[in-house]
């Protein structure tokens, strides 16, 4: 076979302004509970709250949509802040002593995608302060600062230190008052009044997170999951009223944020429009919807109203700070996050605040120790919950339970078809559950199929958890997505892929042992494809399994330096005729391989877990010959393997002439016929697959088509299906299933596949235009965009850090060229690579300052933000005029991944899509990860080429 090798000479400069145009990197929003949250503050004029974290992150909130965000320069504790009131300043007390203060300034206006955004504001930090220490003490302990007072002229600040001085900090200079300073032998010793949490006996209460409320004859103590932080009551700030009559109670605790209604009977709590706790269960995967219909919004809200409780339906948010300019988003978009224990909840991803939904148990199908339905609802969204009989009268309240009753409950796979509300979610024991929405409660009995993937294989035996046991009695379903059937996979192992193809009333799941295809409408398994690998006895254990055998892996290990070592000192036996051989095989590999690529050895069909199914697809295409397009299902395994399955569903594809006797027009059941089996080269696991039409463009979602929702398909020109392994893409023309154009994304790059996703980036200048672009993350966490379907390189961008194997395996792409990825285990971090469309804070605050002063650093310097990202976040400060400098919230086009909380020994609390190999791979290639990073940059500034067979 010939190859041509074609380089671009120089760059197109229109080319290079209509990428400006469609692609732009930021990293936008943090949506989520702060990790590990250390200080709590709140101003009262303003309507704001502040949060410090472990970290040095400050994060300011407001209304909904009002958000700002700080990181001091040092990853140091903020273990107190305090607002200067109606003047959008606070100051904070870290941990090493210094004393910082920030304000709310406008920012000039920047330009994203050639288009000039309106300034906004920032936080920054306009000066810090350290006590010095008294003379004739070297302890520093003298002058540590243990108490802030702010007078209420905020003009002056008083300091109380652990040797017992009072000092006094003039506002906002910073600068000491020495002749008022009060030394520990001129203080006078007066009783203080105390507020505090707790006040438990020890011996009985010792490991209970409480806070106590009392009015009268009326007494609660609140029992939190979690330890308490700090608190404070929203009160009303103006003189003429006599009594403050606090509507509410904000407790900050470690791992959430509780707001308690004061003015309602009973004390209930709150449900947070932001600040949830998405780990409240330790998040496994997740889905994004983007375009939800408007009649599927409105039942999901309102399924979510009913499990909230009447009593907070005309309730508002108490901490009410600032304005939220940001227009309304055009479209409605759902964030789907499934859970260890087993619930998928459902969050708002419209806007800048992440606000919870709706949230889907699936426990009450199965039959287990704790009966899921008794109590629903969480335990502080009801005012009804049972008390203790005992005193103090003690009340659970939060959300936060990172306990799971039964692993094998945990989601592992989400997919929602927003036209015909028809949900899947599969889960650790081989559960796969079809659900359909429904407006009332309903109580029946779940239809349950077992579908064996082994199809009586024999000399394999599972010796992993077994399969959770269906409920056998009807169970009460609250309204909402409610189960239909069950299909339940043996072996019982880990669902790793799902399709739904509500059109065809079809699913298709994938474990390690094989892939099925099942009518849920008929109620009838329509394919189980084994697709193990005779020497896959690790499949067989499982990922809860307690068998594994340590001795198996080392002789295994040894086995295969046995072989190697013989098959070394065979080839050192060497003739004259095979010497000429391998020169020969040695010219003919320089010529082949080009000097920009690495050399890609094959992976042995011998390894474990390469039966896994990686993904599954659906797509009406040109399978059997290139007049007849009919359905077809595609899988891809984790050696390489590609298969696919014509399908012929009653009432789809009826002009087809039936090639199987028996199973025409009138035929019930749908039926799959192998059609095509692809194994690729070097056996790399296939990451995704998709078929594209004649004009090169994805294949429309169920009903688009059919519904004229979306452009129909092109079916007179010949299609191609992109096939995305661990190392490279490649394009396929169907049927024939011949080579089109490949990149070698390993051999170019050094790096490995991920996530794959096919974005639509539309112009930010002219609106009518938009491309297809396929979106690629890679193993080293930085993002590739190619064109489709010719696969030339776009632009590449670094979001994710290397070594952050959790958050890139967390990853989900959006179909409008925005993403999310976790960054602790209670945030999300939001980006954007579409020039055009991104999500971040837009909003103004009316502030009161006694006066203005230049800010103390000079010059634009990017920050970090709270977790290594930088946020471009919006607003319109009201009677500011001059330009700030050092803002910390920055365009991010050079973003550096160092962050405070990007430390290597983060452990996080989600198990997303990591396989043994990602961890062993990130420990063996750290080294070769660098060492092509470098080259890389030293790639950069070639010209690129594509290399055709």
């Amino acid at each position: 076979m010939m190859k041509f090798r074609f380089r671009r000479q120089g760059t197109d400069p229109q080319r290079e302004k209509i990428k400006q145009e469609l692609f732009a990197f930021n990293k936008t929003v943090e949506h989520g509970f702060p990790h590990q949250p250390s200080a709590l503050a709140f101003d009262p004029k303003l309507q704001l709250m502040a949060i410090g974290t472990k970290s040095g992150a400050i994060k300011v909130y407001g209304a909904p949509g009002v958000e700002f965000t700080g990181l001091h320069q040092d990853t140091i504790a903020v273990t107190q802040i305090h607002f200067l009131p109606a003047q959008g300043s606070l100051l904070s007390l870290l941990d090493d002593n210094t004393i910082h203060l920030w304000e709310l300034v406008a920012r000039a206006p920047r330009e994203v995608g050639g288009v000039k955004k309106e300034g906004g504001l920032s936080m920054q930090e306009v000066g810090s302060y350290s006590l010095p220490g008294r003379p004739g003490i070297e302890s520093c302990s003298a002058t540590r600062v243990t108490v802030l007072l702010l007078l209420r002229s905020c003009n002056l600040l008083c300091i109380g230190t652990e040797g017992g001085g009072v000092y006094f900090l003039e506002l906002p200079s910073l600068s000491l008052r020495d002749c008022q300073t009060l030394l520990q032998d001129q203080i006078t010793q007066i009783s203080p009044v105390l507020l505090y949490s707790g006040g438990m006996p020890r011996a009985s209460y010792g490991d209970r997170h409480c806070l106590t409320i009392q009015q009268g004859k009326e007494h609660v103590t609140l029992d939190f999951t979690s330890r308490v932080i700090d608190f404070f009551t929203v009160h009303s700030t103006e003189q003429e009223n006599e009594f403050d009559e606090p509507p509410a109670l904000v407790v900050l605790l470690e791992e959430e944020l509780v707001v308690i209604d004061l003015q309602t009977p009973g004390w209930p709590s709150l449900p947070t429009p932001y600040l949830a706790p998405l780990h409240s269960s330790a998040i496994t995967c997740s889905f994004h919807v983007s375009s939800v219909p408007p009649k599927l919004w409105e039942r999901l809200v309102n399924a979510g109203k009913a499990q909230q409780g009447r009593q907070h339906i005309h309730k508002s948010w108490p901490i009410c700070g600032g304005k939220n300019l940001a227009p309304p988003a055009k479209q409605q978009e759902l964030l789907l996050t499934g859970h260890e224990d087993g619930t998928v909840r459902f969050w708002d991803a419209s806007g800048v605040a992440l606000t919870p939904l709706y949230k889907l148990s699936t426990a009450n199908v199965f039959h287990t120790d704790c009966d899921p339905y008794d109590n629903p609802q969480d335990p502080g969204d009801d005012q009804d919950v049972q008390q203790e009989e005992e005193w103090p009268p003690f009340r659970k309240v939060g959300c936060f339970d990172p306990y799971s009753d039964d692993p094998r409950l945990g989601i592992q796979k989400i997919n929602l078809c927003k036209y015909s509300n028809k949900l899947v979610v599969a889960g650790t024991a081989g559960q796969v559950i079809v659900l359909g929405l429904n407006d009332e409660r309903s109580d029946h009995l779940v239809d349950v199929l077992v579908v064996d993937l082994l199809q009586d294989r024999e000399g394999f035996t599972w010796k992993g958890h077994d399969r959770l046991e269906p409920r056998p009695k009807p169970a009460p379903f609250t309204p909402g997505f409610q189960p239909l059937v069950l299909v339940q996979c043996l072996p019982p192992a880990s669902v790793t892929a799902v399709a739904l193809q509500a059109e065809w009333n079809l699913i298709a799941f994938g474990t390690s042992h094989g892939f099925g295809l099942f009518d849920y409408h008929r109620r009838n398994a329509v394919l189980a494809r084994c697709t193990l690998h005779p020497n896959d006895s690790l499949a067989m254990e499982g990922p809860l399994s307690r068998v594994k055998s340590l001795k198996k892996s080392l002789r295994q290990s040894f086995r295969r330096i046995r072989k190697s070592r013989v098959s070394g000192k065979k080839r050192a036996v060497t003739t004259p005729t095979s010497k000429v051989q391998e020169a020969n095989a040695a010219l003919a590999e320089q010529e082949d391989i080009a000097p920009v690529q690495r050399r890609i050895e094959p992976r042995s069909a011998d390894d474990s877990l390469s039966g896994v199914v990686r993904c599954l697809c659906f797509a009406d295409t040109f399978l059997r010959d290139s007049t007849n397009h009919g359905p077809t299902l595609w899988a891809g395994t984790n050696s390489g393997s590609v298969y696919a399955y014509a399908l012929e569903v009653p009432g789809v594809g009826i002009g087809r002439v039936c090639e199987r006797g028996g199973a025409g027009e009138g035929s019930v059941c749908v039926e799959a016929v192998l059609g095509k089996e692809i194994q690729l080269m070097h056996r790399a696991p296939v990451v995704s697959i998709s078929v594209l039409d004649g004009r090169g463009k994805p294949l429309p979602d169920p009903y688009e088509a059919s519904q004229d929702l979306a452009i129909a398909p092109d079916m007179t020109n010949a299609h191609s299906v992109l096939i995305a392994s661990e190392e490279q893409l490649k394009v396929f023309s169907l049927p024939k299933v011949s080579a089109k154009t490949k990149f070698k994304l390993t051999a170019h790059e050094g790096c490995r596949v991920r996530k794959v996703a096919l974005v639509v980036f539309n112009s930010a200048v002219q609106e009518d235009y938009s491309e297809h672009t396929l979106v690629c993350l890679t193993n080293l966490g930085d993002m590739h965009l190619f064109t489709m379907p010719s696969l030339r390189p776009q632009v590449r961008y670094d979001c994710i850090r290397k070594e952050d194997i959790s958050g890139i395996a967390s990853c989900v792409f959006t179909k409008n060229g925005q993403g999310f990825y976790l960054i602790s285990p209670s945030e999300y971090e939001r980006f954007s690579l579409s020039a055009k469309i991104f999500t971040e804070p837009f909003c103004c605050v009316h502030l009161n300052r006694l006066s203005e002063h230049t800010p103390a650093s000079d010059g634009s310097i990017a920050q970090p933000q709270a977790n290594g990202t930088h946020k471009s976040q919006m607003g319109q400060a009201e009677g500011q005029t001059e330009e700030p400098q050092g803002i910390l919230s920055s365009p991010i086009l050079d973003t550096p991944l160092d962050s405070p909380l990007s430390c290597a020994d983060l452990t996080l609390d989600t198990t997303g899509e990591i396989t043994v190999e990602d961890v062993r791979e990130f420990l063996a290639t750290v080294d070769e990860a660098e060492n092509n990073l470098k080259n890389i940059q030293e790639e950069e500034g070639r010209s690129s080429g594509i290399l055709i067979n």
